[in-house]
């Protein structure tokens, strides 16, 4: 595990915010796929349809592209 995928619960709040991290049950990072676990199925479909918007974010947030891919799970 690499630094900057150690450090995804700390980016995933200041990028996502208040309400979308207290509807997260869990975020991480492994071989450059992103895992979120939600526990809300609007956040799971919100989150779906903008993943690639998602996946730019935390990359912009890293300074780096060490997410290529996500998954959102309800």
């Amino acid at each position: 595990q690499s630094v900057l995928e150690a450090q995804i619960e700390e980016v995933w709040p200041k990028v996502m915010g208040d309400t979308v991290t207290q509807l997260t049950r869990s975020v991480e990072v492994s071989n450059g796929l992103l895992i979120v676990r939600v526990t809300s199925a609007a956040l799971k479909a919100q989150l779906f349809e903008n993943r690639f918007e998602l996946v730019a974010k935390l990359n912009e947030a890293f300074g780096a592209n060490v997410i290529n891919d996500c998954r959102i799970l309800g």
